[in-house]
């Protein structure tokens, strides 16, 4: 009976320690990411490989397949849908080598006699098995350092991407130290090449094709005309224009340096043909039609809420695709880790991938799958721990031979090895 709770309690408390400790990121980014449960799974599960050693590598094998599973229960039932294939097979990998991996450096039983008597035999078998151990430990290593999403880096064709904003994408608010990027616009520069604009009326000698207008000051008619021009030139724009302004803000209501609190672009939309139908208050995520996020705040609508949180138009030869939101662009709304921008694994929406798609720019990685709401958050709380109780209930029952066999095995090891002593 001891035995039995003590094999339950190793199959369960184990997986369940891993499945705690992945749900910390998992929580703090919103991204359902298999691979957030890589190394806790790596650390935890070679610990154990050392501690479970003897008791064979099936016990080994259910206590890895366990972890793994409680994780990939939670993936697919908080996001609604399956978790990324690679993703969860590098999950999986990564737990069977840290658990054989920490199982084939313990020490062989019989290994005390290559001190008593020294043994060829004994000798190499512990090499080996020290051998393999590290493969295993060094190939899970490998897997968690090049599986998950990486960094953003710069691509070699970057197109012109022309910015005329009143936002502090280029500078600190208090304007001391000075130029300094914004997020977004360090994520925009491995797309982009990006060029500030103060005045709209050096949009065309430029040369960019593409434009970032994002709650810019007030524009007099004729930058109004230089912008419309360049549209229907064959230029692509993409439009912030934002009603209620909540980007935080150190200066004073009313000082000329503080980004317009509510968008001054409405006499150049109206002439595209756009016409406000109303508001969204509050923060609100944004599920798009194929399965994105979008973190708006208080936005306004023009028409219905497109599938890809814009709307398009048409303009002679260019585009406008026009977001009555520019909180979306704040960091505050789309990453968890200020210092940490180019990583997407710390990304909590998808605004950066979905603004460069808006602009034509080269892609990003995209696909990242995202907690639905707390219903489906809570449910899948519930069935990753009602399954791995489960599980470790039938281990403890099917495995309770598991450890007589692994001694029947050492034992017949122990005497192959006194018969070439002898031999």
């Amino acid at each position: 009976m001891k035995a039995g709770v003590r094999r339950f309690l190793w199959l369960w408390l184990l997986p369940l320690a891993i499945f705690l400790v992945g749900l910390r990121r998992t929580f703090l980014t919103g991204q359902t990411d298999p691979w957030d449960w890589g190394v806790p799974a790596a650390l935890l599960l070679a610990g154990a490989g050392l501690l479970l050693a003897r008791r064979g590598w099936v016990i080994q094998a259910w206590v890895a397949l366990g972890s793994v599973g409680m994780a990939l229960i939670f993936c697919t039932v908080a996001a609604a849908r399956a978790p990324d294939m690679v993703a969860a097979l590098g999950l999986l990998g990564v737990a069977l080598m840290a658990v054989f991996g920490g199982a084939f450096f313990t020490i062989h039983p019989f290994a005390s006699s290559v001190v008593e008597k020294p043994h060829a035999n004994a000798s190499r078998l512990c090499s080996k098995r020290t051998a393999a151990g590290a493969a295993c430990l060094i190939f899970a290593a490998l897997i968690l350092w090049r599986g998950p999403a990486q960094p953003l880096h710069p691509v070699a064709d970057r197109p012109k991407l022309a910015v005329v904003t009143g936002l502090p994408l280029f500078w600190a608010e208090s304007g001391q130290g000075g130029p300094r990027d914004a997020p977004i616009v360090t994520v925009l520069r491995t797309r982009f090449t990006v060029i500030p604009l103060d005045d709209p009326l050096g949009l065309k000698a430029s040369g960019a094709e593409r434009l970032l207008l994002a709650q810019p000051r007030a524009l007099t008619p004729a930058q109004r005309v230089a912008i419309d021009t360049w549209v229907r030139a064959g230029g692509t724009a993409l439009v912030l224009a934002d009603p209620l302004l909540r980007w935080p803000s150190d200066r004073p209501m009313g000082d000329r340096r503080r980004a317009p609190s509510t968008s001054l672009l409405q006499p150049l939309l109206a002439h595209w043909g756009f016409e406000p139908t109303g508001t969204e208050d509050g923060e609100i995520r944004h599920f798009t039609s194929d399965g994105a996020v979008l973190t708006l705040s208080g936005v306004q609508l023009y028409g219905a809420t497109p599938g890809d949180g814009v709307v398009h138009r048409k303009l002679g030869k260019g585009v406008v695709l026009l977001l009555g939101d520019a909180d979306a662009i704040d960091d505050a709304l789309w990453l968890a880790d200020p210092a940490r921008p180019l990583d997407p694994r710390f990304w909590v929406a998808d605004t950066p991938a979905r603004v460069v798609q808006w602009l034509g720019g080269p892609s990003v990685p995209a696909d990242r799958r995202w907690m639905r709401d707390a219903k489906h958050v809570t449910a899948a709380l519930r069935w990753a721990l009602l399954v791995g109780t489960i599980w470790a209930m039938m281990g403890a029952l099917a495995l309770r031979g598991s450890k007589q066999g692994f001694d029947i095995r050492t034992k017949n090891e122990h005497d192959t090895m006194e018969r070439d002593k002898t031999g």
